[in-house]
């Protein structure tokens, strides 16, 4: 790789934190970002599954990796993993806020139980990591970047998503807001707004009749490989983004396109 294009999406002396790094898109952008030269912190409540990535990690780049007990659903558990990152690498200036569920279900179906759950990981989960990501990067002073994982069911809608898709688009909201409040302080916050890729919180449905005659009528005709997800993500964590904020990206083969 050339030193011009490592120097604008190169990610040398960053220190990255991803929240759900214990499996599918989590564990591909930790991958993806000590590749690319960062300090990983892998977070997730599966500790077990963290500890043993983040040995795979700097075995395979020769990077410093940290796995730290995270659930978003907990604010102190929040601030706890974004210490413990502090004293072992460094404050994050790379934050992938990544961690969510899905229950799909009919919108006659849903439970009050399935809707809180719901927003308490997707929405105010991703609320909470954000806020206590900005404070960090704000008492820094460097600055830093923000990628929410948000979806393009947050920009359309689709059958039995009316609980995740009311979710996803709260995050695209919610990333706009705060690009707007906390650009003057060099914090960057932006989203990906992912189609349809299998991963643990989706196999069912794109297996399931409904699911594969989704991906039929997609224009792609089919599902993405998480590795099309990870340059639209390291550039928006690296400095060739550094005057892109507030942006809600789809990664989708011209999906919510179709959707809107």
């Amino acid at each position: 790789m050339s030193d011009y294009v490592n120097g604008i999406f190169g990610l040398k002396g960053q220190v990255a934190l991803v929240a759900g790094a214990s499996s599918g898109i989590g564990s591909e952008f930790a991958r993806a970002l000590s590749r690319a030269g960062a300090d990983v912190v892998l977070g997730a409540r599966r500790t077990d599954r963290v500890e043993a990535l983040s040995v795979e990690i700097a075995n395979d780049t020769g990077g410093r990796t940290l796995a730290v007990e995270l659930d978003v659903t907990s604010r102190e558990s929040v601030e706890k993993a974004f210490a413990k990152a502090k004293e072992a690498l460094g404050t994050p200036t790379i934050v992938c806020n990544n961690a969510g569920i899905a229950r799909p279900n009919w919108a006659l179906e849903d439970t009050e139980e399935d809707w809180d759950a719901t927003m308490n990981t997707n929405l105010k989960g991703m609320w909470r990591v954000g806020q206590v990501a900005a404070k960090a990067m704000l008492e820094n002073g460097k600055g830093g970047s923000i990628i929410n994982t948000a979806s393009i069911l947050g920009l359309g809608v689709g059958p039995q998503q009316l609980t995740y898709a009311t979710s996803k688009a709260g995050v695209v909201q919610m990333t706009r807001a705060m690009a707007i409040e906390w650009q003057r302080w060099s914090i960057r916050v932006n989203a990906i707004c992912p189609g349809y890729f299998k991963t643990e919180i989706n196999d069912t449905f794109l297996d399931s009749d409904l699911g594969q005659q989704m991906l039929k009528q997609s224009p792609a005709k089919r599902a993405g490989n998480l590795s099309e997800l990870v340059p639209a993500m390291l550039m928006l964590a690296s400095p060739a983004s550094s005057f892109t904020t507030g942006v809600a990206l789809p990664v989708d083969g011209a999906h919510s396109v179709r959707l809107a």
